[in-house]
């Protein structure tokens, strides 16, 4: 994606201000709510690397691959906890897609955990 485009994860930042450097490993998310926007970017992108090595080794999965089937039309997060000297945080968020059989929308309470420093997503609630 392109350094100037908007970013995905609707934070109205640039894509290379925003994500698009914990994409590339050359920034650590700072806080739960950094991490989850860029995880939300990677489904949107389709950048698999980036969700398996955001994601805690003790719930981490084999495969994370984004569904090619959905694309991600928007993210509106509606809270947010953990910051730069916390250990673990939770993002509420709401996530839109399309779909082959239409509109739809993801609602989840993720948990994250850090561990040596870098934030993990742990695992989350979807309703």
């Amino acid at each position: 994606m392109p350094p100037d485009d908007p970013c995905p994860c609707g934070s109205g930042r640039a894509y290379g201000d925003c994500c698009g450097p914990l994409h590339a490993r050359t920034r650590l998310a700072a806080t739960p709510e950094e991490l989850m926007r860029s995880r939300y970017s990677a489904f949107a992108l389709g950048h698999e690397d980036h969700l398996l090595a955001t994601w805690h080794p003790r719930t981490r999965p084999a495969d994370a691959a984004p569904d090619p089937a959905l694309r991600w039309t928007g993210l509106v997060v509606h809270a947010a906890t953990g910051g730069p000297d916390d250990d673990t945080g939770m993002v509420e968020f709401t996530a839109s897609f399309a779909a082959p059989d239409g509109p739809g929308t993801m609602h989840e309470v993720s948990r994250f955990e850090r561990r040596g420093g870098r934030w993990f997503y742990l695992d989350g609630q979807v309703s």
